[in-house]
């Protein structure tokens, strides 16, 4: 039994995922958003268990990346497809609006919201080439799918709980959202290292990386709040790029 804990917390991660894709296709934004981060949240919870139970398996490893899939890519696509609905037609509407009769009678425009679904490709792409690549032992090489839903789901978040003009002309702005779902696709399958928060060791010096990172987002959140979420995945990217000490293992 204590070797099916790990699978039980990823198995709350895969009904937190599906929960939120029923939100985001209802059009609920904020509930969705709250059910991903709370998946993402068993995410991290379960490899953990498995460490500290030494209950890894390979079917907790596939059973993983297909709980990430749901929650970290299909979750955040329909999200994507949803806010460029809003962009482009002002509400938010189903897929079965987008292919109606009416639907067809607007054209190449009506299935432009379709385009944030390719997040959902590059995701599945992105864990099947994780889980078979060795060199990802102890970092990343491209965007974890949790930090790029993190990255997506902000939108709603900031429009509903740190509403602007400036941000609404921003996060609505299907041009902005285009770009957002093309550099998504590409960051998470880009042949770039990116560090792990990973902790073998609790001292600083095997993990400074990881203390500045945790401590420069926690000081973002307090003085930004939401719209401090996309600043800190830049900010991921940015110190795995430039920081002179690299993860071990990345390559």
């Amino acid at each position: 039994m204590k070797k099916q804990i790990p699978n039980i917390i990823t198995s709350l991660n895969i009904l937190c995922g599906c929960v939120a894709v029923l939100f985001a296709v209802s059009g609920d934004l904020i509930t969705a958003s709250f059910f991903v981060f709370s998946g993402i949240f068993f995410d991290f919870f379960d490899g953990l268990a498995a460490r500290l139970l030494k209950a890894q398996s390979e079917i907790g490893l596939q059973l993983d990346s297909l709980a990430d899939v749901i929650t970290s890519g299909v979750a955040p696509g329909v999200v994507l497809f949803q806010l460029l609905n809003l962009s482009i037609f002002g509400s938010m509407q189903t897929l079965t609006e987008t292919f109606s009769t009416e639907g067809w009678n607007l054209g190449f425009k009506n299935y432009l919201p379709l385009i944030g679904l390719l997040v959902i490709v590059a995701s599945a792409y992105r864990l099947a080439k994780f889980n078979v690549d060795t060199r990802q032992t102890s970092s990343f090489i491209g965007l974890p799918t949790p930090a790029n839903a993190i990255l997506i789901l902000s939108l709603p978040l900031i429009l509903q709980f740190q509403y602007s003009e400036i941000a609404e002309t921003i996060i609505l702005n299907k041009w902005f959202l285009f770009v957002l779902t093309g550099i998504s696709c590409f960051l998470l399958n880009a042949e770039v290292p990116l560090f792990a928060l990973k902790f073998k060791t609790w001292d600083f010096k095997n993990n400074a990386l990881r203390y500045i990172f945790i401590l420069l987002s926690v000081l973002l959140i307090v003085l930004l709040k939401y719209v401090a979420i996309p600043l800190i995945i830049v900010l991921y990217i940015l110190l795995s790029l430039f920081w002179k000490e690299k993860p071990k293992n990345s390559y």
